[in-house]
């Protein structure tokens, strides 16, 4: 996984839960919490940090992950803004992550391993969108989805109708512009 991940990660909790929340997450996980953005570390220091996030939030690991998909979104937009720029909606972005936004992102960053994303149904206010990752974070993308919404100022109806994580065979995501 990329340090640029850890770094938003560190970003967001400092900022939303402190940072004494971020130190005291570094040390139960038992780990450095050095990470360069170019970096690539193990999935499973994520994976501590988040178990140390989530009793310290009070949630489930999926929603923590969630909540620091949705909150990260904007720290990309504001680091990247040549990605967005483009777009005036959150359904035109998610449109653009295959063939645009990943291929730009393994620029950026050599050697990411984005997930890939299958687009079922793509209507003008709808969009039904399979999720691929050897990570599982689908948790990840619905907070990245949701926190693209806050981003275009658009209100969102996102729901995750099937998720590997319950035992079904693959993660689906069904975005909706709210009227």
């Amino acid at each position: 996984m990329k340090g640029v991940v850890f770094n938003l990660l560190e970003e967001v909790v400092s900022e939303e839960a402190g940072e004494a929340a971020w130190d005291r997450a570094i040390a139960e996980s038992g780990i450095d919490g050095a990470y360069t953005s170019l970096g690539t570390y193990p999935h499973s220091e994520l994976e501590a940090l988040v178990q140390s996030l989530s009793a310290q939030l009070g949630v489930q690991p999926d929603e923590a992950v969630e909540w620091f998909g949705r909150h990260a979104l904007g720290k990309l937009a504001a680091l990247y803004p040549e990605l967005f720029r483009s777009h005036d909606s959150t359904l035109s972005f998610l449109r653009t992550l295959n063939d645009i936004i990943h291929p730009e992102v393994r620029k950026l960053y050599p050697g990411a391993d984005v997930p890939v994303f299958d687009y079922r149904v793509t209507e003008a206010d709808r969009l039904i969108m399979g999720y691929r990752s050897e990570r599982g974070l689908c948790f990840f993308g619905q907070g990245l989805i949701e926190g693209a919404g806050v981003h275009f100022g658009e209100s969102l109806d996102v729901a995750q109708t099937t998720c590997e994580k319950r035992g079904d065979t693959e993660c689906v995501f069904e975005v909706a512009v709210a009227s």
